[in-house]
C-alpha cells in the first residue's frame, strides 16, 4: 500500500514506482505534489539527490492522466542545455513506456525547421532549453493553446542573463498555465518570477 501522497497518483505511475520498488516518497515529493496536484503555481526548492526531478516526471504524468491527447504540448519542461534535456528525455521515457504520452526533445543544435516539423507531428510533453524554445515560439512552431504545466528543473541557470530574459519572452506569449520551479535554494533573481508569472505562488522549502 502507497502512503500519501503516492497513493492518489494515477495507477499507471503507481505501477512503475512499484516496479522500481520506490514506495515512501521523499520529504520534497510528501509536501510539493499535493501542492502541484491542486493547480497552484510552486517555487520547491531542495538539496540535490532530494527527489525534485522524479517528483516533476511524477507531477507532469499526474497532470497529464498518463494519455496522448490532441497535437499540442500539454507540458513543457525547461533545463539548462542539451546534456540535462537529453538526460531527463531518458528519465521520462523510463516512466511513459507504458503508457501512450509522447515526449519530445529539442534544442539549440537541432535544426529549428525539423523540429517545428516534428513537433506539429503531435507530443504531450515537450522538453528543451529556454533560448532554443524562445525562438520556437518566435517562429510560430509551438502551440500553447492546450498548455497545462510548464516547469523549470535546477532553475539556478536562469541567473545567465540570456535565459533569463528568454524565460520571460516565452511565458508572455502564454496565456494562462500551472508553473512549477524547482532549484536547490532561492534567490532574489528567481524570486522576481512572481511579479511575472509566478503570481500566488506557494514554496516548499526543505
Amino acid at each position: 500500500m502507497f502512503p500519501k501522497p503516492f497513493k492518489k497518483l494515477h495507477l499507471n505511475i503507481l505501477e512503475k514506482l512499484e516496479s522500481l520498488e520506490i514506495t515512501t516518497p521523499t520529504p520534497v515529493q510528501s509536501d510539493s505534489i499535493p501542492i502541484i496536484k491542486s493547480g497552484s503555481n510552486l517555487f520547491c526548492t531542495a538539496p540535490k539527490e532530494s527527489g525534485k526531478t522524479t517528483t516533476l516526471i511524477l507531477t507532469t504524468l499526474q497532470t497529464l492522466k498518463c494519455e496522448a491527447v490532441g497535437d499540442a504540448p500539454r507540458a513543457v519542461v525547461l533545463v539548462e542545455n542539451k546534456e540535462k534535456a537529453l538526460a531527463l528525455y531518458d528519465q521520462f521515457l523510463a516512466y511513459t513506456k507504458y503508457n501512450s504520452l509522447r515526449v519530445y526533445v529539442a534544442y539549440e543544435k537541432m535544426h529549428i525547421d525539423l523540429q517545428k516539423s516534428e513537433i506539429l507531428e503531435g507530443l504531450d510533453i515537450l522538453i528543451s532549453t529556454p533560448k532554443n524554445m524562445n525562438k520556437l515560439f518566435l517562429l510560430n512552431g509551438v502551440s500553447t493553446a492546450e498548455l497545462k504545466i510548464f516547469s523549470i528543473d535546477d532553475a539556478e541557470f536562469l541567473s545567465q542573463q540570456s535565459d533569463y530574459a528568454a524565460i520571460l519572452s516565452i511565458t508572455q506569449s502564454i496565456k494562462k498555465c500551472q508553473y512549477v520551479l524547482y532549484a536547490e535554494k532561492m534567490t532574489p533573481k528567481l524570486k522576481r518570477f512572481e511579479n511575472y508569472f509566478m503570481e500566488y505562488s506557494k514554496t516548499v522549502s526543505m
